[in-house]
């Protein structure tokens, strides 16, 4: 799993036990996700459509550092399959997984597109395409 993001946990980020809310995670996974999606299938119109369960495991504390991982499960048609790991880097226990996170890519009328993809791409490799094509 590649950890993409850090979060430092601040007062605001707190539920009334002085712990990490369970509803912040929940946001910054569902970002983290869309960022992730938005980047791979090369469009800004991506939609979370599916969360499976969600599995609470630790918790953080005020000026702990989390940081969220994504890995791709499958590429769909119109979707991709992603999955989620938050962990506490002081710690280092993981605070929660979620197995499965669908997200559709969409077209100008927020209906499903296909987007073509098959794998995951790595922008270096985008990059050393487009300057190939370019060359060409």
């Amino acid at each position: 799993m590649r950890f993409h993001t850090r979060k430092w946990v601040k007062p605001e980020d707190l539920n009334a036990n002085g712990t990490l809310f369970g509803g912040k995670v929940l946001a910054w996974i569902d970002e983290e996700a869309a960022l992730y999606s938005i980047i791979q299938l090369e469009n800004k119109k991506v939609v979370t459509k599916y969360m499976s369960e969600i599995n609470f495991m630790s918790t953080a504390l005020e000026g702990d550092i989390v940081e969220i991982g994504i890995d791709v499960v499958k590429f769909g048609v119109t979707s991709m399959t992603l999955n989620c790991e938050v962990r506490n880097k002081m710690t280092h226990e993981s605070i929660v997984t979620v197995d499965n996170i669908i997200m559709v890519n969409l077209d100008d009328n927020g209906n499903p597109k296909p987007h073509g993809k098959t794998k995951i791409e790595y922008v270096k490799d985008r990059l050393a395409k487009k300057e190939k094509e370019e060359n060409s």
